[in-house]
């Protein structure tokens, strides 16, 4: 087999495979439509980081008196600025990228790519013309978009995507959004403390119903939330919308996939807003790829099926990140390792991709993160486990910053005391899940992790402090 490898898109998957590849020897052509970067750099993960940040810096200021600082005089968002920071640090990185791409000696190529026959890509170039590019191996990075609802279609002003959230030039008083997972909740966070009046309706009964996150660091979310007057209805859904003077109005019914009995079934609520953001999940950019005409399979909604070395049905394709779809983890920092383990295994390595000690992080406030096994997956599947919470407010750090709400849990192993799982929610917790993860990856024991000194005063004493609870010889937990 030659060594010519074609990478199709160029986000956190993509680029990174293209840089593998061409490290392992390849002859590499990296192919994109947009922007380097792709969902996460452009208009996911980066940008809302942005928004985050100085909506944190809002919320120290409202909160200055706290620490004896004084302040006068009206405290505002400039959008105009705050968007051309966003701007400023988004080329950086692209540049960035692009940088990575000529040292490695990478041909980018803008366009957009689809598959005509075996061993060759044609490219849509953007005067029109179509360019023929050899491969002998092609790894599919195309990612995914926001996925609207049929009832609630964007329109770019009233009705909005993340992605035109992100670029909100003027901040609304009131929103309503529609879904509660992470990208619901990361905007919630992000808009209330811009000041703006936030509701959010979810249609199961939880805030961040995903199988990954612990129900107590939900239920912990959504009591903050109810501190930061964001009204939050779990297990409801939009039914419909009226244009009124003023904003919209959305009617509020009962969700056919609520768990819960609900006295109230039947009797639909109505909230007004000026503004309505729908983060319903995600759909793939599969459809004019030719995917079929090459053999490779799809499921019933377009997301790409591959084995545990990210081979497609096609031979000699293979795909990673969001085409992969929400049966696997679609992260930024997971389609990163899935394009390594592409790169490696398409060059002849015998690699396979591991979810088990992949980590999430949600960046609300207060934040959440989590690896490994919950308490429920883990006696889902037999095992005996013993877990052990300690909160944050017995955390000296934590009351020196002034953000006490919290905890991180350890599940365990009952025999071995093996780590199987961390799950947080607390101040600056998508760091400090790092540490869960090294501790799931490896093994590691409570006893283990009891035995590593941590640096005083930090926020990483919590794991100290629940490893010590887990062996029944608490200090401060």
């Amino acid at each position: 087999m030659g060594n010519r490898v074609v990478v199709l898109g160029g986000g956190p998957g993509g680029y990174v495979a293209a840089v593998r590849c061409a490290q392992l020897g390849a002859e590499v052509t990296l192919i994109e439509r947009d922007k380097l970067g792709g969902t996460c750099l452009n208009c996911g993960c980066i940008p809302s980081k942005i928004l985050k940040t100085a909506s944190e810096r809002m919320e120290m200021i409202r909160r200055s008196g706290e620490f004896g600082i004084e302040l006068t005089g009206e405290v505002h968002v400039d959008m105009n600025v705050l968007l051309t920071r966003k701007e400023r640090i988004l080329e950086m990185e692209r540049w960035g990228i692009e940088g990575l791409l000529k040292k490695n000696n990478i041909e980018l190529l803008q366009g957009e790519g689809h598959l005509t026959e075996r061993g060759t890509l044609m490219v849509r170039m953007g005067d029109g013309s179509e360019n023929p590019i050899a491969w002998d191996r092609l790894i599919l990075a195309t990612g995914s978009r926001p996925a609207s609802l049929p009832s609630l279609p964007f329109d770019g002003k009233d009705i909005i995507s993340s992605d035109d959230a992100l670029s909100i030039k003027e901040i609304p008083r009131s929103i309503l959004i529609v879904g509660g997972g992470v990208i619901g909740c990361e905007f919630a966070s992000i808009f209330s403390a811009l000041g703006v009046q936030v509701t959010i309706v979810e249609a199961l009964d939880r805030l961040l119903p995903l199988p990954s996150v612990d129900e107590e660091c939900s239920k912990t979310l959504q009591r903050e939330m109810k501190k930061r007057k964001i009204q939050v209805y779990t297990g409801k859904i939009v039914e419909g919308i009226e244009y009124r003077e003023g904003g919209l109005v959305a009617k509020l019914v009962s969700s056919p996939l609520s768990q819960l009995s609900k006295p109230e079934k039947g009797a639909p609520l109505f909230v007004r807003a000026d503004k309505l953001l729908v983060c319903a999940g995600r759909v793939p950019n599969t459809a004019a790829l030719g995917l079929e005409s090459m053999g490779v399979l799809t499921d019933s909604k377009g997301w790409i099926q591959v084995n545990e070395r990210l081979e497609t049905t096609a031979p000699a394709i293979y795909a990673i990140g969001d085409v992969l779809g929400p049966e696997n983890v679609m992260l930024a920092h997971v389609a990163s390792i899935e394009g390594i383990v592409a790169a490696e295994t398409c060059m002849g390595a015998d690699r396979k991709m591991n979810y088990a000690a992949a980590p999430g992080a949600i960046f609300t406030t207060p934040e959440v993160a989590d690896v490994g096994l919950t308490e429920y997956q883990a006696r889902k599947q037999g095992i005996e486990v013993l877990t052990e919470t300690v909160l944050f407010r017995t955390n000296s750090k934590a009351h020196v910053l002034g953000e006490i709400a919290g905890f991180v849990k350890i599940v365990s192993e009952e025999e071995t005391g093996r780590i199987l799982g961390v799950h947080m929610i607390g101040p600056h917790v998508t760091d400090l899940i790092a540490e869960g993860t090294l501790a799931v990856r490896l093994g590691c024991s409570a006893e283990q992790l009891s035995l590593t000194i941590h640096a005083h005063p930090t926020l990483s004493e919590v794991m100290l402090e629940t490893a010590y609870k887990l062996l029944g010889r608490p200090i401060h937990g």
